[in-house]
């Protein structure tokens, strides 16, 4: 049976094959996603820097997102994913940009907007795909899945190449 191969390892070749340089910017993950990704030796090459972003402030000043928009739609929104991963991949200066933002919980959470909710978003040439996500588990659990969807959302759009 054939070895499995990771799915930081497969990104980091889809990059290196491709000539492309990734950011991430990260809400409720914390971290995890650039922390994943750099379990890939050789890395550096394809990952210069990431954003940890995980308050409002934090989004406005190092991503660029819109005041207004967090007003109005709140930091958990489509809307604010978007703008997320278009200012990480712009202050970066990368070529794609894999972002994540919602409530990990255990606190947090409404009718509305559910502890579990999850936006990933990814900017790669002229676009953008946000994805909305509703994880179960406790806190940990639903970081942990956020990453691996990201890094799905992710490889496909590399693969794909184009949104």
């Amino acid at each position: 049976m054939a070895e499995r191969i990771p799915l930081e390892e497969k990104i980091a070749s889809l990059l290196k094959e491709k000539h492309l340089v990734v950011t991430t910017a990260e809400s409720c993950t914390g971290g995890l996603i650039a922390g994943t990704l750099v379990n890939v030796s050789g890395i550096s090459s394809q990952f210069k820097e990431g954003y940890v972003t995980y308050s409002n402030e934090a989004k406005e000043r190092l991503l660029g997102v819109n005041s207004r928009t967090l007003q109005q739609y709140g930091a958990v929104s489509g809307e604010t994913a978007r703008e997320m991963a278009l200012g990480a991949k712009e202050k970066s200066g990368a070529d794609i940009s894999i972002i994540s933002t919602g409530i990990a919980g255990p606190e947090g959470g409404t009718k509305e907007k559910p502890v579990g909710l999850v936006y990933l978003g990814c900017a790669y040439l002229e676009g953008v795909t946000v994805e909305r996500h509703i994880f179960t588990g406790d806190r940990m659990k639903v970081r942990l899945s956020s990453v691996e969807a990201a890094l799905r959302l992710l490889e496909r759009v590399i693969q794909e190449d184009t949104i």
